[in-house]
């Protein structure tokens, strides 16, 4: 159980640190992704009015198969399109506490994809 509690404590601090710096506005919102075991959820969010602009997540959804990597895939296609329909071209990245590697940088690439500048 030890494990487990500094497992947690760690990507608690390693949130509270890019938060600190990783802040949303309105000109620039701020893209955050949350992966867990079985879903991936997108959210572009404007912290200075506090409000969540576009939403994507795999939670749901019939059409979303394959594994975990695609469904990033489709998750990053789906919030770009977003976005883009909402005309929001550039946002700052926020990876949550995680790597830049595997499902994030699957849902990154594809987001960039579609047109979003970070």
């Amino acid at each position: 159980m030890h494990r487990l509690k500094l497992k947690n404590q760690s990507k608690a601090r390693r949130q509270a640190k890019i938060r600190k710096t990783v802040i949303g506005t309105t000109h620039r919102p701020r893209l955050t992704v949350f992966i867990s075991h079985h879903h991936v959820t997108a959210q572009v969010i404007d912290d200075s009015t506090g409000k969540t602009l576009v939403y994507a997540s795999s939670v749901g959804q019939k059409n979303v198969t394959g594994t975990k990597t695609e469904i990033a895939q489709i998750v990053g296609t789906a919030i770009g399109q977003k976005a883009k329909s909402s005309k929001i071209k550039k946002v700052t990245f926020d990876r949550n506490g995680r790597l830049y590697h595997g499902r994030l940088k699957a849902l990154a690439d594809a987001a960039r994809n579609e047109g979003l500048e970070f």
